[in-house]
This record gives C-alpha cells, structure tokens and sequence, in this order.
C-alpha cells in the first residue's frame, strides 16, 4: 500500500489524480451519449477542429483553450444543423473536418516563433503538467454537464434513444442534438490534457462499452462507465509512473485490457442472470 501511495507525495501526481478524476466523470457520463447515439465518428471531427483553435489562439497569444472550445463548439453546431440527407452524408463533411483541423493547427503552430510544448500535450496529452486552474476548469464543466442533466436529462435521453419518437412526443429535438454536441465539444478539451487528441476517442468509448456488458439501465452504464474510467485512468496513471511509460496511452492500453477481459465475462454474467430469472419464473 506504503508503495501503491507513493506517488502521492508529489503535487504534480496529486494533481493528475484529482484531473483523472474529474475527467472520469465526464468520460463516463457524456461518452455514454456518444456510445448511445453513435456519435463517435463526430467526436473524432471535434476534437481534431479543436487542435485548429487551440493552433489559431497560440499565435494570437491568447489561452488555447479558449480557442478550442470556440472551435469545437461551432463545429458541434454545425454538425448538429445537419439534418436530412445531409446528416446522412455528414461522414464526409466530418473527414473534411478532421484533416483541415489538424491542418489550421499545424499550419498557426510552425508559424508561431519558438517551440510550443503546451500544444504537443495537447496533441498526445500530458496529465502531469496540468495546473490548479485546469482543475477547475474540468470541476466547473463537471458541474455543469450534472446540472444539465438533472434540468433536461430526459429530453436529452429520448432523442439519444429514438429521435422520431422524441419529435412526436414533441420534444424539440433538433435544439437537444446541438446540446448533445456541446456537452462532447466540451468533454473532448477538458480530456485532451489528459490523453490528448490522439487517444480521446478511446476514453469516451471504452468505459461505456465495458459499462453496457453488465448495467441494465441507462443509470446503471452511466454510474458503471465512470466507475471504470476511474479505473482506466488512475490505474493507467499509476501503472505508467510504476513502468515509467507515457500516461496517455498505458490509459487507453489498461481500458483496452478491461475491454477485452468484459467481452469474455460479461457473457457468463448475463447466462447466470437469465437462468436465475428461468429460476424465478418457474
């Protein structure tokens, strides 16, 4: 134990934890949408348009972060004004934004004089740099993405479950798309610190696809998923400090083993639980 909480005795690593916490709970909660509607695809287009801002806003001298999360939301409503026909061709309009993101970014990165270190922590991420002001930030947008949903919670699951049904239950659900993409706009630049653009997907997607083996709610998978991303980022945290590996991806690597550990028990799982309810009925 005297070994497992040794780390702990540095700020920095008390920082991380308190980061990789408070990006559990929104990896968990706002990557349970992102699985439920199938919103993959457009998280990848979001966050690799925020690296475009966050290039953009470095030149101009300002905080990245700002400019990340103006990019990232005005590419969540774009996304989200797409309806129709249009949303079914919206894969190539999010291929579009993934290149010239990563291209605006680049681009605004070699033309800002010196080296820019903060932005190769957002580009692979870098837990142990992030400072008392990105604490907050992340509890602040905690907070928020909670609020939100306890306000709007069940409008916000009807259209992520069944959007027709939504609108004719008259649920504006054009309005609650774009929030869905806001609440994942925010989610991605408060996780790229922490895994960086590269690997954000991954913390969105892997605790909720292990979550959904074994909860039988919507609520279950929720609570589930930031249970595991818990996991998935403190034990890849310190499993990195212990290996000395780079954070980022002994996160993704550690949630890809719990994947794979799911995909063979969770079949047990639910064999026991219908034969108990076989059991039961009889």
């Amino acid at each position: 134990m005297n070994d497992l909480l040794a780390p702990l005795q540095f700020e920095f690593m008390r920082h991380a934890v308190m980061a990789a916490v408070l990006a559990s709970v929104l990896a968990g909660v706002v990557g349970t949408f992102v699985v439920l509607k199938r919103l993959v695809s457009i998280s990848g287009g979001v966050a690799h348009a925020a690296f475009g801002g966050l290039g953009v806003a470095y030149w101009a001298g300002i905080e990245p972060r700002t400019g990340a999360v103006a990019v990232a939301a005005a590419a969540a409503m774009g996304l989200g004004f797409l309806d129709g026909e249009r949303a079914r061709r919206q894969d190539a309009a999010i291929g579009v934004l993934w290149a010239v993101g990563m291209a605006v970014g680049l681009v605004f990165l070699h033309l800002t004089p010196g080296y820019a270190p903060d932005l190769m922590g957002y580009l692979f991420g870098d837990i142990l740099t992030v400072r008392p002001t990105d604490l907050a930030v992340a509890a602040a947008v905690d907070f928020g993405v909670l609020a939100l949903l306890a306000l709007v919670g069940r409008e916000l699951v009807a259209v992520a479950f069944d959007e027709e049904a939504a609108r004719l239950a008259g649920v504006p659900v054009r309005l609650y798309a774009i929030v869905l993409l806001l609440l994942v706009s925010l989610a991605v630049v408060v996780l790229l610190q922490l895994v960086g653009i590269v690997l954000v997907i991954a913390l969105l997607t892997i605790p909720p696809l292990v979550a959904q083996r074994f909860a039988r709610s919507l609520a279950g998978t929720m609570a589930a998923a930031v249970a595991v991303a818990l996991v998935v980022t403190v034990g890849g945290l310190l499993l990195a400090y212990a290996l000395d590996l780079p954070s980022g991806p002994a996160m993704v690597l550690l949630g890809a083993a719990l994947l794979g550990l799911s995909q063979l028990v969770a079949p047990r799982a639910v064999r026991g639980r219908e034969r108990r309810g076989a059991v039961a009925s009889s």
